[in-house]
Parts: C-alpha cells; sequence; structure tokens
C-alpha cells in the first residue's frame, strides 16, 4: 500500500497548493484505513517542511506512507535516484517532536515522548527507521538481486532544536545515529545534501519499478527460528511499538540485581501484534546474557512445540504456568509468561501433576516466583470459561505483592496482510467490539474467500501447500466428536459434513498439527491453532455459532459443540465461542479461506465484504 507516489515535481506542486493531505487520507480511505486528526494534520505539516529539504533534486520518484507487505508498519517518505551509477533507495522517518514534548526514559534505546497528550515510551527516532531499515531488507527479493540497490535510513526531527535540550543526542544514542543519521530543524540544508549525494545523478525511476515490483519474501514463521533465537542469534527485527516493550524489559532485567525491587510488565495486543516474537527474543537476549529466564505458557501444543523446537539445551526453560507453585520468592531473574489470556484461576486443575496442585490464585504463583514478571496478553482470546486472564487480574496480583507495574500497547499488525482493518471488521462482524470498519474493501491486502462446500474449501487448502509445503492448514469449530487412532495408527474421519470428511488433529499427538507435515491432512481446534500462524488457514465454521437474522443478533447452540469444558453451565457461551472464531480467522499471514455450515451466517458475512465475488468452483 501506497498513499501518494509520484515524483518531486508533483510532489512539490500537490503542497503548494495543500493538496496533499487530502489526497493520502482519499487513498487511505480506499484501503479502509482510518486517519486519525493528529495523522491528517501531520501530513498537512510534515511534507511542506520536507519539499525544502529536496529543493536540489528534481523529478526523482517518491513514496509517502509505505506500508510493508507483511505487515502493517508504514514508512514516511522514500525517495529513489542513483548515485556514481548504482540504483539508490533513501528512506527517511518523519517526526513533529519538539524539545519540550521529549524527554530522557531510563530505558536503554527508548525515549519518552508526548503523543495525543501522553507521555508514551518510544523508540528513538534512528532506532525506529534502523527498524524500517532492516525489514526491507528481509522483506523485499529486489535487496539481493544484480545490479545491487543501496538502501540508506535516516530520521528528521523538523521541530526539533540539537542547540537546546540534547536528549536525542546523548552519546549513549550515538551509535545508532551515526548508523541512521537524526537531522533537526537546523539541518535543513544538512539533509538536502545527505539526499543529493545518495540520488541527484538520476531520476530513479528506474529502481522506483525495480522496488515496487518486487517479490515479497515469505514471512518469517516464528516457529522455524526459534532454535536460532535462542541459542544462537536475533531472527527477528522488531519495529514501532516492540522497541520500547523490548527496551523496558531488558532494562528492568539489568536493574534486578542493584535495586531489590520487584516488577511486573503487561504487554497487550491483538492478534499478529508480534507479542511471541517479543517475548521469545527478549528470553533469548538475556539468556545469553547469562539471566536466569523461563518462558510458560497455558497452551499444551504451543509449550510442546516450543520444547521441541527449542533442542536439548533449551527445552527445559519452556513450562506451564502451573510449573512455578513450588517456587522460592524471587528464585528467577525473569519469567515470561505468553498467552496469559489463558491463565486460570488457580493450579489446582484437572492434569496438575499432585506435587505442583495450588490453590492460591495462579496469576501470584507466576508472580512471586520472579523479581520481573511479563505478561502477553489479548483478552479477546479467552476461549474458555476456567481461563481468567485479564488485565484488572494481573494489575491486582502485582499490587498486592509490591510490584511495579508498566504496561505497554501494541498496534502494528503483522498478520492478517498487515491490515488492522480486517481485524477490526472481523471483531465488528461478530459483535465483539465495536469499530467504523464495517465492510472489508476491496483493496484489503488480506484474501478472504467464502467456499460454497468444504470439499472446494479442503481443495484450495490443498493446493497452497502444494506451493508451499506446510504453510496452510484447515482448522474448524469443536462440533464433532474427537476419537483416538484406530488399532492400525490411523485416524478417525470424525469432522463429517455430507460426503465430506476429514480426520481431527491426532488425539495423542495433537500439539504436532501445527507445524508437522501430518497436520496439512488433519483438521485442527482453536487449541491447537491458538499461538501459531500459517499463510493461510481455512476455516469450517460450525453451528455451534450462528447469526440469528430475525433479532440481528449471535446465537450459540450447545448441542451443535462437542467441547464440553467450554458449554458445560457456561453462560457467557455465545462471547466464547466469538473469540474461538476470532482466533480461527486471524491465523494466517496471507489469506482465510472459510466454509459456513449456518447458510444465514454465511450470507451475514457475505452482506459486510465490499463488492463480494464467490471463488471458482
Amino acid at each position: 500500500m501506497k498513499l501518494y507516489e509520484g515524483d518531486l515535481e508533483q510532489f512539490r506542486e500537490d503542497v503548494l497548493n495543500n493538496r496533499i493531505a487530502d489526497i493520502m487520507r482519499n487513498k487511505a480511505n480506499e484501503y479502509k484505513v482510518n486517519v486519525s486528526r493528529s495523522e491528517y494534520r501531520s501530513w498537512q505539516i510534515s511534507p511542506r517542511v520536507f519539499k525544502d529539504a529536496v529543493s536540489q533534486l528534481h523529478n526523482n520518484k517518491i513514496i509517502l506512507e509505505y506500508r510493508f507487505p507483511n505487515y502493517g508498519g508504514r514508512i514516511d517518505v522514500i525517495l529513489f535516484g542513483k548515485h556514481n551509477g548504482s540504483d539508490q533507495v533513501v528512506i527517511t522517518e518523519l517526526k513533529q517532536w519538539s524539545n519540550d514534548s521529549v524527554s530522557d526514559c531510563e530505558d536503554e534505546g527508548s525515549v519518552i515522548a508526548e503523543i495525543n497528550g501522553h507521555m508514551v515510551k518510544m523508540a528513538h527516532p534512528s532506532s525506529q527507521v534502523e527498524g524500517y531499515y532492516l525489514s526491507l531488507i528481509d522483506n523485499l527479493q529486489v535487496f539481493d538481486e544484480k545490479p545491487e540497490i543501496k538502501l540508506h535510513a535516516s530520521a528528521y526531527c523538523h521541530n526539533y532544536s540539537r542547540e537546546n535540550d540534547k536528549v536525542l543526542y546523548q552519546d549513549k544514542f550515538k551509535e545508532i545515529t551515526d548508523k541512521y543519521p537524526l537531522f533537526t530543524k537546523e539541518d535543513n540544508a544538512k539533509l538536502g545534501e545527505y539526499l543529493r549525494d545518495r540520488l541527484v545523478d538520476d531520476n530513479g525511476i528506474e529502481v522506483f519499478n525495480r522496488f515496487v515490483n518486487s517479490p515479497v519474501r515469505p514471512s518469517k514463521g516464528l516457529i522455524q527460528h526459534v532454535g536460532d533465537m535462542i541459542n544462537k542469534q536475533q531472527i527477528f527485527n522488531l519495529i514501532d511499538e516492540q522497541i520500547p516493550a523490548r527496551n523496558a524489559i531488558i532494562s528492568r532485567a539489568k536493574e534486578l540485581a542493584k535495586s531489590g525491587k520487584k516488577f511486573v510488565i503487561i504487554v497487550k495486543g491483538g492478534p499478529g501484534t508480534g507479542k511471541s516474537v517479543i517475548a521469545l527474543e527478549t528470553m533469548a537476549e538475556l539468556l545469553r546474557k547469562g539471566k536466569n529466564v523461563f518462558y510458560a505458557t497455558g497452551s499444551s501444543a504451543f509449550t510442546n512445540t516450543l520444547r521441541k523446537v527449542a533442542g536439548k539445551r533449551a527445552k527445559d526453560r519452556f513450562k506451564y504456568f502451573f510449573s512455578f507453585t513450588r517456587h522460592k520468592e524471587n528464585e528467577i531473574d525473569v519469567l515470561v509468561c505468553d498467552e496469559a489470556h489463558r491463565l486460570r484461576k488457580n493450579s489446582a486443575d484437572y492434569g496438575v501433576p499432585s506435587h505442583l496442585k495450588s490453590e492460591l490464585p495462579q496469576v501470584e504463583d507466576l508472580i512471586r516466583p520472579a523479581r520481573l514478571t511479563v505478561f502477553f496478553i489479548d483478552e479477546h482470546q479467552i476461549v474458555r470459561p476456567s481461563e481468567v486472564g485479564d488485565v484488572a487480574l494481573i494489575r491486582q496480583a502485582a499490587l498486592k505483592l509490591n510490584a511495579e507495574v508498566e504496561e505497554f500497547d501494541l498496534k502494528t499488525q503483522f498478520r492478517c496482510g498487515g491490515s488492522e482493518a480486517y481485524l477490526q471488521w472481523l471483531e465488528n462482524t461478530l459483535g465483539i467490539t465495536e469499530s467504523e470498519v464495517r465492510m472489508l474493501g476491496k483493496n484489503e491486502q488480506m484474501e478472504f474467500k467464502i467456499f460454497d462446500s468444504p470439499e472446494a474449501l479442503r481443495d484450495a487448502i490443498y493446493e497452497k501447500n502444494k506451493a508451499r509445503p506446510n504453510f496452510a492448514r484447515i482448522a474448524a469449530g469443536f462440533c464433532w466428536p474427537w476419537s483416538k487412532p484406530n488399532a492400525d495408527g490411523s485416524l478417525v474421519n470424525d469432522v463429517k459434513i455430507g460426503s465430506f470428511e476429514m480426520p481431527w488433529e491426532r488425539k495423542d499427538e495433537f500439539w504436532k498439527w501445527a507445524t508437522d507435515e501430518s497436520g496439512m491432512e488433519q483438521v485442527g481446534t482453536v487449541y491447537t491453532a491458538q499461538g501459531f500462524e500459517f499463510d493461510y488457514i481455512g476455516v469450517i465454521f460450525g453451528k455451534d455459532l450462528i447469526y440469528d437474522k430475525e433479532n440481528n443478533t449471535w446465537k450459540s447452540d450447545p448441542k451443535s459443540s462437542h467441547d464440553s469444558m467450554i458449554k458445560r453451565n457456561n453462560e457467557t457461551l455465545t462471547k466464547h465461542l466469538k473469540n474461538v472464531y476470532r482466533v480461527l480467522m486471524s491465523r494466517a499471514h496471507k489469506g482465510v479461506y472459510i466454509y459456513f455450515m449456518d447458510k444465514d451466517t454465511e450470507n451475514f458475512f457475505k452482506s459486510r465484504v465490499e463488492s463480494y465475488n464467490p471463488p471458482p468452483r
């Protein structure tokens, strides 16, 4: 997605005639991207200042507000040209920060900036643009092709003075600003020289075409890289809100020995905002620094998979929420709790080993043994009545145990085609949250297809796995029984719709469904899909949750569910089932393929899709 593209002559004309912000807002509306007042105002101001910095460039190509192909982060400005015969691309982050809106931060790599009237921890502008630089290198194949494209990155804080309070120019930021220069309001001419020296030899049309037509590399799969993350090196490049969250975790971990304090950090974010990426990257970094770190979840499938791919050296670092009931207070340096919405009331459930059972609140059993406990949470992923994890519960427990609390919100979307609008539309359509996104737009980057039969859905997913093995899955609501394997090891075709038959994931090895190639021939449930991601997900939307067109509301049908854990005496069954299908329909990077067993539900979804065109049979 590009909200503005053209040459610099047209750009200057659009700025001088005050058209630029309206052009970008209209384009954003086409993509169903919400534009806040502050964002629109920045589009009115920043391009006007940037125009002067490119006064010595003429017909060079320019892009404003470029969205990454694989996720929702956006680069403010990209310029294209040549220097000494080589193709050149320069990205620039534009900031309206002033000196009185920025202050120092105790977290290494972060500053505190005023955002919409609130003081928020943010990445230093040079750190922010570094994330964009590395993400372009990782995502676009053109940067591996010949002739080589040289990529450069800088930040421009056009309201900030380097001559006053120099928060952004402290010695601790020198290494990053040397690598990714930071220009201020006194530096308009210097920025102009920086751009001219890299772009002036050519208008950049050739490199622009190479860039915009570049094949996109497959998204980095979290599970495929866990072992290297833990044992070797950083794999993922963090961007935007992920950076200050990571910086806070690392800084608090460094403080533990000298401060004597107890800390709790809560990181909130919807599906695909990178919660598990931050959790595993920070765990890996702290392990390499010699810290005593454990990683806990409430998911058997996710935990078993992480143990397998982490390897022998690290597998004992991956545990369940109930595993810490016998640890001494402050015995652990850092405890990372992923999928914290799956916290239970206590650790006395069926399945907890007798020597670990505890009647204390489970959240307290996780905060008490660690000097720093980090919770990654999405409250709309609670799918069972026994799951009680929410932010208020964690805050209360931290207060009780005298822990300082800090919270972060993740917004940038790394899944669902990088589309925040898709998730907002899905939540609105399921009646989970209200949003302005009531229709899924035709320009949406997320591919969404409704199929007339489960056979057609299955065949489409099979074709995706032929193109790229083991990167697509079929999942369904828990609307059929789940049988043990036959005596000969074969699976029972429990999922039956007319002539369509497929087995559930293997009952004795259910945790393999998401990553083992055998999972391509099986149907998963929310319990094996939660925490994982795929290129494509095929979803069979059962009759356990249906849209009642007469009353314009969602309702649940316990008789259609075979999930005894969720439907037994559950007055909030409808709410939990909405969360189930939200989870299933937000597992994919590129596309969601869906078959509805209930036709009223199908028609309701179709009514929420612009110019709906059914896929070929």
